[in-house]
């Protein structure tokens, strides 16, 4: 049960990933870039929260396979 788990976390981590790297590439993000010189604040905190989230997917996969 705590694969399945851990599986369905790391795919919505990595899910999260994605749009992030859509969401900084996007015009709207390079607009406003040119004016402010940073990003808009949802790619990053798509890409910060889809590390995270992957990063406990990973371990919960790790932590998953042990057998006691």
């Amino acid at each position: 049960m705590s694969r399945i788990i851990g599986v369905t976390v790391l795919a919505g981590g990595i899910l999260l990933l994605i749009l992030g790297i859509h969401a900084y590439n996007s015009s709207g993000s390079d607009f406003s870039r040119l004016f402010t010189g940073a990003a808009t604040d949802k790619p990053l905190w798509l890409l910060v929260g889809g590390t995270v989230v992957t990063v406990l997917g990973l371990v919960g996969l790790v932590r998953g396979t042990k057998t006691a």
